[in-house]
């Protein structure tokens, strides 16, 4: 009677096989998932312009305050108050003294603070907003900045 089977020199060769396809994948996965984290900045930045263009029409200048009764009515889609329970990864919005979360700026999954913003300001002619965000996981911050041309500029890489 034959036995039928694997002998453990096989076995060994199939494991080291998806060891080694392992090791050269996981990189690239995770290098792609933050790219995809990448993608919610260019909308949600374009969006905070588009609000910015018709508070200016309408008050005749750009304004700090993205929410609340003297805001330009612009907050990331199914904000809840900010951290990690949110839809969105990035935090957006101004860094100044005194800036207020849900007013100013909005913290995103990511958990960035609001000093990982860097320069941003409104005034009667110019603003310049950011999104920052840890996407890697390594304490390197993602940094994009908006002005009122709807200039978006990648400041700072997180991935690499």
């Amino acid at each position: 009677m034959k036995k039928y089977g694997f002998t453990m020199i096989e076995l060994m060769i199939v494991v080291s096989i998806i060891a080694f396809l392992a090791t050269i994948s996981i990189p690239r996965y995770f290098n792609y998932y933050a790219k995809a984290k990448q993608a919610e900045v260019s909308v949600n930045l374009a969006s905070l312009h588009t609000a910015q263009e018709a508070y200016f029409a309408e008050h005749g200048q750009y304004g700090k305050e993205l929410s609340g009764p003297n805001g330009i009515g612009w907050k990331p889609q199914g904000y809840k108050g900010g951290g990690k329970n949110e839809n969105f990864y990035y935090t957006y919005g101004f860094n100044f003294d005194g800036a207020q979360e849900g007013i100013h700026y909005f913290t995103g999954k990511l958990g960035a603070g609001k000093e990982n913003l860097g320069n941003t300001c409104a005034d009667k002619a110019n603003f310049t907003a950011s999104a920052a965000g840890d996407i890697s996981g390594k304490n390197k911050i993602d940094l994009w900045q908006i002005d009122q041309d709807r200039n978006i500029k990648h400041v700072q890489n997180g991935i690499e």
